[in-house]
């Protein structure tokens, strides 16, 4: 199966933390292009706009995955994917998804590719590791508010605290500020316990 990647190098060393799988027929990209006999096209740098969603569109009827935490696939044209392929995430043998059922066993085996499992999700905006992350970097942000401790403490007590990877601020960090931040916004919508700290947001649009 011929699948290409439009990636950055950051997130290629992610998606390959475990290798490559046997005969696999990979091809990284650093925007859309097609290439003759793709069977699948994986968007790691996807932005939700009409110019990028028509990119891809055209490339169809390979099969189209998507990184895309914030729009779930009613927000994305009929037979795309999305997986969880914020920076971190990608490292884990497991990577979150969601999309059609008659397609999943085809996309399971597209990521033997990199020797990793399909986790399949509900479609819901930040699949479950991301929710649970934001809603720990928001947490980090309110305490520092109120002054408890610093980044860099709050950083070392829970990697010490949890064995997390990252400390929240860290965590931040790679992933992007301003992805928590639109990510969160887009949850506290329907859950208020998702508003963003105000701290967080200013540095966020700062």
């Amino acid at each position: 199966m011929k699948v290409v990647v439009i990636t950055n190098e950051e997130l290629k060393e992610e998606l390959l933390a475990q290798g490559i799988g046997e005969n696999a027929d990979l091809h990284w990209q650093s925007e859309v292009k097609e290439i003759a006999g793709a069977n699948c096209y994986i968007d790691l740098l996807f932005s939700h706009s009409p110019e990028r969603i028509n990119k891809l569109i055209e490339l169809q009827p390979a099969i189209l995955i998507v990184n895309s935490l914030e729009n779930t696939l009613n927000e994305l044209p009929a037979g795309f994917f999305r997986i969880n392929g914020w920076n971190t995430f990608l490292k884990r043998n497991l990577v979150e998804a969601a999309g059609p059922a008659e397609e999943r066993i085809t996309v399971e085996d597209i990521f033997t590719c990199f020797n990793k499992t399909i986790e399949w999700t509900p479609d819901i905006a930040g699949f479950i590791t991301a929710r649970v992350v934001c809603t720990i970097i928001n947490e980090a942000y309110f305490t520092l508010a109120e002054k408890v401790s610093t980044k860099e403490e709050i950083d070392t007590a829970m990697k010490l605290g949890t064995n997390y990877p990252y400390g929240p601020f860290e965590w931040a960090e790679k992933i992007g500020l301003q992805n928590v931040y639109t990510l969160l916004t887009k949850l506290s919508k329907t859950t208020s316990r998702y508003t963003p700290s105000s701290l967080l947001q200013k540095e966020a649009l700062s």
